[in-house]
């Protein structure tokens, strides 16, 4: 019954409880409910193996043998999930873009990339290529700025009508190749290897969303906050609109695209252990965030 109440308590409330008294810090800390309440806020944690504090590199105790240390990497667990579950609050907001990776498709015209897309003035654009069949989808994939963004919603600005009838997001990371699969390669960018390799995984998949016909900015609100673990979101636009008169062709025209919400580095970081997805989650000390900050 206990576990049940606890487990119903915001992220801060429950560090308040197990501060309250040494049996209820044990109690806490033994089921690991700080962690529960992270997966049941963010189930991508799943893929979660194990974690490290990076004070002095130590290394996860999952392995170790005797309740002592058993003691300890339970305290280690509730101390980095207690930070994590806390720390994730939307309030502060930015655009988690760093590049632009790839799209699936490009208009002859060379200066109409999508590079152009992470430009917030609407004069320069990316083009599809032109298709007869208005149904053809297109996508566009970026590069977020840190490995463990939390993101709320998405802003994409179509140019001038050129804009499609739904759109759909996806987030993940990049499916790299293994030490195997590059000793057979002297050289390998990433568009060789999307090709070969399969390209990224997707942890998360949203609900199409209808677009307007119109050169605004339109802002998508995710259901619920999405924890990103990986570096790529991908924008994948459904179904054309507009014909040019010139070719009389279905063309999709995007000036700007922006992925709202808060990276969680310097405090976080993860290293996702390829190919099987599964990643170590890295709390870096205050020091370190210190030293970091300073640093950039």
């Amino acid at each position: 019954m206990s576990i049940k109440v606890l487990t119903h308590l915001d992220p801060c409330d429950l560090v308040r409880v197990s501060t309250l008294s040494r049996s209820w810090h044990q109690f806490v800390i033994e089921n690991g409910l700080c962690k529960h309440l992270c997966l049941k806020m963010f189930p991508e944690l799943s893929g979660v193996r194990h974690v490290i504090e990076v004070e002095n590199m130590i290394e996860p105790v999952s392995n170790m043998l005797g309740s002592s240390s058993n003691w300890e990497y339970l305290k280690r667990n509730h101390k980095v999930y207690a930070f994590l579950a806390c720390g994730l609050s939307p309030s502060i907001s930015r655009n988690c873009i760093s590049s632009a990776v790839s799209a699936s498709s490009y208009n002859k015209i060379r200066e109409e990339n999508d590079v152009n897309t992470l430009d917030p003035r609407d004069t320069s654009y990316w083009s599809s290529e032109g298709k007869s069949d208005p149904s053809v989808p297109e996508t566009l994939e970026y590069m977020l700025t840190s490995k463990l963004c939390l993101i709320t919603e998405i802003h994409v600005q179509p140019f001038q009508a050129y804009s499609a009838k739904a759109v759909r997001f996806r987030m993940g990371r990049a499916r790299y190749a293994t030490k195997l699969e590059l000793s057979e390669m002297c050289e390998l960018d990433f568009f060789f290897a999307d090709k070969i390799f399969g390209g990224p995984q997707w942890t998360y998949t949203s609900p199409e969303f209808a677009m307007l016909q119109e050169n605004c900015l339109q802002k998508f609100k995710l259901l619920e906050p999405v924890l990103c673990i990986g570096d790529v979101l991908q924008v994948e636009l459904l179904g054309r609109v507009q014909k040019k008169e010139m070719d009389q062709l279905f063309y999709i025209c995007i000036s700007h695209v922006q992925a709202v919400g808060r990276p969680l580095l310097p405090a976080f970081d993860v290293e996702i252990d390829h190919p099987s997805g599964k990643c170590r989650l890295k709390c870096m000390s205050p020091t370190r965030r210190g030293a970091s900050s300073s640093h950039s």
